[in-house]
């Protein structure tokens, strides 16, 4: 069998079963955002994120500053997504010999500027040579409290931070080349190569009752689908309440559904709870929360939509993965 085959869900499961359970300090193993572990001071949590040249990136659209802000952003929000602190962070570089020296500072200028946003030291890495660029993040943070993908209960509500579908909208933008108004455009492109982590946010759910939470990196549906099945749960949506950008209400009109149920790297937080736990975190953020759907007793990891009128849509894209035909 090959990996394609098997898909990327599939082969990380493959991969979990053969290096075993977990300790008896470890609290999350494979399967979530990020890993954690007990200390006697806090618990730690650890993440690690490939961008691979041609792959999750070309370099004829992304700066090498915007690249990267968006390799350090992918990690931080995993992190966010548990509830956590983001400490420490290490970088791995593939790069090709005729490389830019240039290039590779404002590679590291484009990491700095979310370092000092959040405090993040780089504490170290490697670099090697290789034939396209890779670059490789590792985060380590604590947290007190921990958001996981299998805290759902059916009752919950769901509810999601920001604004959905402007990252794939600006991916789209970027590879059909399409102009837009400069304003509309600059929006879009900073959402696909430039996301802001939701790391305050993150922290605000895990410390005022939130207990389930996944960060929105493979599109709505699918990462809501990830999170169902950890938890033995299914989610009904309703389509009508979806927060779509407004850059995509008005540049993707025709399109802007599918964007923000299934375009991904929104980076948005994702979370379940009660609705007075709900209404109590919407205070509290800096940013808009929408309830969007709620947790069922129904197959686990399944997600239906519904529109305004209480009828079942069907969802004309799945969530992003590797291995799968795109």
């Amino acid at each position: 069998m090959k990996v394609s085959e098997l898909g990327e869900f599939g082969l990380i499961e493959l991969l979990a079963k053969i290096v075993g359970g977990t300790g008896s300090d470890v609290l999350v193993g494979i399967g979530d955002d990020a890993a954690c572990w007990r200390t006697d001071a806090s618990i730690q949590l650890a993440t690690s994120d490939a961008l691979i040249q041609d792959v999750h990136f070309t370099l004829r659209t992304t700066t090498w500053r915007e690249l990267g802000w968006k390799g350090l952003a992918v990690n931080l929000s995993d992190i966010a997504a548990m509830g956590g602190l983001p400490k420490y962070a290490l970088v791995s570089l593939g790069l090709p010999g005729d490389t830019e020296v240039k290039s590779v500072v404002e590679l590291y200028e484009g990491m700095a500027e979310l370092t000092h946003l959040f405090d993040v030291a780089i504490v170290g890495g490697d670099v090697v040579a290789s034939p396209i660029v890779m670059l490789s993040l590792a985060v380590v943070g604590t947290t007190q409290n921990i958001l996981t993908r299998s805290a759902a209960v059916p009752g919950d509500h769901i509810a999601v931070t920001g604004y959905l579908g402007a990252s794939a909208a600006g991916l789209v933008m970027l590879q059909r080349g399409l102009r837009f108004d400069k304003e509309i455009a600059a929006s879009l492109r900073e959402a696909h190569l430039k996301p802001y982590p939701r790391v305050v946010e993150g922290q605000t759910l895990a410390r005022h009752g939130v207990r389930a939470a996944i960060d929105l990196s493979d599109g709505l549906v699918g990462d809501l689908a990830k999170l169902c099945k950890a938890s033995g749960v299914g989610a009904r949506l309703f389509i009508d309440r979806i927060p779509i950008h407004p850059s995509v209400h008005t540049a993707f009109k025709d399109d802007r559904l599918n964007l923000a149920l299934s375009g991904g790297e929104d980076y948005e937080l994702l979370f379940t709870s009660s609705v007075e736990v709900i209404d109590k975190v919407k205070r509290l953020m800096p940013c808009p929360v929408t309830v969007i759907g709620e947790i069922v007793d129904e197959e686990p990891g399944r997600v239906r939509l519904f529109d305004e009128q209480g009828n079942e849509a069907k969802l004309e894209k799945g969530g992003w993965e590797h291995f799968a035909h795109h």
